[in-house]
């Protein structure tokens, strides 16, 4: 066994709101790893919905890694909803034309990149993780989390705005489950770890990785 198909669309049977979220997606801006889901109280094509703002003359990506679990009324605020900040007014006024087409000449709304969520990422309940945000391999984002900033691997964050908690692992551990990156193994030899991954003793699983037993 191999664990559930990576390209089907619901891996549980007779139940329709948990999917393999790249199986599903429309928006080539949003990239996304295989086996990560979404699970959704009312309907998994919610989730683009969800990912806010993005326009496509805006060019900012979404990309999600493998492994991750995504929570219903998960938000992406994306790039095309940043005003201008440091300007007198932050009203968008070019957008309606009528002799106010020109009001953007030699100026540029902010674009603060890329939202990118690394591999075994876990996003709790409607949290909102905001344009140009990093989150680490491994970390935990908390149910109502508002993510400013970049979040580190194998952190806990949570709050509004989102803060630090505390870490899953020692920085040693972390440092040995990043260069392990379990996720990139080949399926089958996940499988054969599964016990492995679902306990917290690192160094054991780091032995037999370092061992080229995996």
């Amino acid at each position: 066994m191999t664990g559930p198909d990576k390209e089907s669309i619901f891996p549980l049977p007779n139940y329709n709101r948990l999917c393999f979220l790249k199986n599903i997606l429309k928006n080539p801006n949003i990239i996304v790893g295989d086996y990560t889901y979404y699970d959704d109280f009312e309907d998994v094509a919610n989730f683009e919905k969800n990912v806010k703002y993005h326009f496509d003359f805006t060019g900012d990506k979404l990309v999600i890694g493998k492994f991750c679990m995504i929570a219903s009324d998960v938000k992406f605020i994306m790039n095309g909803a940043n005003h201008l900040s440091n300007a007198i007014s932050a009203y968008p006024f070019a957008i309606y034309g009528n002799g106010w087409e020109h009001a953007m000449e030699g100026k540029t709304y902010p674009n603060k990149g890329d939202v990118t969520v690394g591999n075994d990422v876990w996003i709790g309940y409607n949290a909102t993780i905001m344009a140009g945000v990093q989150i680490g391999d491994g970390a935990i984002i908390s149910a109502n989390a508002t993510v400013v900033k970049d979040v580190a691997p194998y952190s806990i964050v949570g709050g509004n705005p989102a803060r630090e908690i505390k870490k899953r692992f020692s920085d040693t551990n972390i440092e040995k489950l990043l260069e392990m990156a379990w996720w990139n193994w080949p399926i089958e030899a996940i499988t054969e770890n599964i016990q492995d991954l679902t306990d917290n003793n690192v160094d054991d699983l780091y032995q037999k990785w370092n061992n080229k037993r995996i």
